[in-house]
């Protein structure tokens, strides 16, 4: 058999969602999200329907079955287990046992992540959210209840997804500071609880589910130099440290970087850390590395005349400015290029450092798509994409590198945070405008038959 185009026979085929921008039913168990509250621009869906993967689960992991994943990557709906964030619903308990035992029974892993951008609004009413001490308890309350309900059952979990990105946009965090040095403050302060909260989970975790994995979720941040000036190169160096080191440091090393430390002692935004914090830090470590990737950033040295206003807020820096990249080709949605090179790069940068295992949680190519009259999508776009990028996948593991599965985003059309349901990025087709929810029908896209192909043959078979 040639094996030089196949990954290991152990290797975990998946899809990924997140609970707020999948799910929908609103009204139906669950309480009032953060995600709920975010201004929404009239024309654009909002999350109270979303995919409509509430009503929709058994024909939803049919199709995964259909599809051949061995892993379904999925978010628990905060807000859906625990309404108010203190009390526990059983009718939310009872749906994700629903969607965990309709998984396993189809022999798919069940690997839910337990935050995902989205917590019970309440929690930012009564304590500021992330912003507060007491939100890192009451994550580690949700975690146990998680833990001791699903645990026997579920063996791969996920902590936080993608601190940079949850800690960025105001409108979900809660982080409404006018004052853009309080507003640093506050953003680095947040981002440290979330670190403390996931040490503790992980803590909790070995206890409750000792023969379980437990993993930390990146934005993974590639960087390139705009030149080779060494001004631009240490731009590049330190986006890297401020946009990707500094949570996964932290998160695994239990320390920033000296020269992060240096950076925000020096600005006066070093978050307050408690010595009663400082054994969970250096003692607990996630099991592997989750790391989502769409493309790569190309940054040059910051010049006193740049406006970065345009750019999202974990791209304001006085330590680097964003620009194009001339060797990478931009589309619609994918405004930075698309860079299959750049997710092998990123994956030896982080098992250098880290030297943990790694899985996409994450990869996907955001497309206007189409269905056509005969109910088909003819997305080779995303097919061309995802090929790409697990070629590169394939290298990595041909070099002997512990990537142990690859998740593309998404499993299904769902709610882009600011395009609704303009901007699509799933093998499925979600039959419904941004104004007008429908039933939610679902039809598979060509992407849908190419990756089934891609799993059934475990990698590229005939193919260079």
């Amino acid at each position: 058999m040639n094996t030089k185009n196949q990954f290991p026979e152990n290797f975990l085929w998946g899809a990924s969602t997140s609970a707020f921008q999948v799910e929908g039913g609103f009204n139906e168990g669950r309480g009032v999200a953060n995600s709920d509250m975010r201004y929404v621009p009239q024309g654009l869906a909002d999350y109270k329907v979303a995919s409509d993967h509430f009503h929709h689960v058994k024909e939803d992991v049919a199709l995964m079955k259909e599809l051949g994943i061995k892993v379904y990557r999925f978010s628990f709906f905060w807000s859906r287990i625990m309404p108010d964030g203190e009390n526990v619903s059983q009718e939310g308990l009872h749906f994700y046992h629903e969607l965990i035992d309709e998984l396993i029974a189809n022999g798919i892993k069940p690997f839910p992540t337990l935050y995902h951008f989205e917590m019970p609004y309440a929690l930012l009413e009564k304590m500021g959210g992330w912003k507060s001490r007491k939100c890192v308890d009451a994550y580690v309350k949700y975690a146990k209840i998680c833990f001791q309900e699903f645990g026997s059952k579920v063996k791969m979990w996920a902590t936080i997804n993608e601190q940079m990105c949850a800690t960025a946009p105001d409108d979900m965090n809660g982080n409404l500071e006018t004052d853009n040095h309080l507003r640093q403050m506050n953003l680095y302060q947040m981002s440290y609880h979330m670190t403390l909260a996931e040490k503790i989970a992980i803590n909790t975790f070995k206890q409750m589910v000792p023969d379980g994995k437990i993993g930390h979720v990146v934005a993974m941040q590639v960087i390139y130099p705009a030149t080779s000036s060494p001004e631009d190169i240490l731009a590049a160096q330190n986006a890297q440290d401020e946009l990707q080191w500094s949570f996964l440091d932290l998160s695994i090393k239990g320390k920033y970087s000296d020269h992060f430390k240096t950076f925000l002692i020096a600005r006066d935004v070093y978050p307050k850390i408690s010595a009663d914090d400082e054994h969970y830090l250096a003692e607990n470590h996630p099991d592997f590395i989750g790391v989502n990737y769409y493309a790569s950033c190309t940054v040059r040295a910051k010049q006193t005349n740049d406006d970065d206003s345009k750019m999202p807020p974990f791209y304001q820096s006085e330590q680097f400015t964003v620009v194009e990249n001339n060797y990478l080709h931009p589309t619609e949605w994918m405004h930075f290029g698309i860079d299959p090179d750049g997710l092998y790069i990123g994956l030896r940068q982080l098992y250098d450092r880290y030297e943990l295992p790694m899985i996409i949680t994450e990869n996907g190519m955001a497309y206007a798509d189409k269905l056509e009259n005969d109910g088909s999508i003819q997305d080779i776009y995303r097919i061309d994409y995802l090929q790409k990028h697990i070629q590169q996948c394939l290298k990595f593991v041909l070099e002997g590198y512990p990537l142990i599965g690859y998740c593309p985003w998404s499993l299904m059309d769902l709610v882009s945070s600011h395009e609704g349901f303009h901007k699509r990025y799933g093998l499925i087709y979600v039959d419904r405008t941004n104004t007008d929810p429908k039933a939610c029908e679902r039809y598979k896209k060509n992407s849908f038959y190419w990756y089934q192909n891609i799993i059934k043959n475990n990698g590229f078979k005939g193919e260079e």
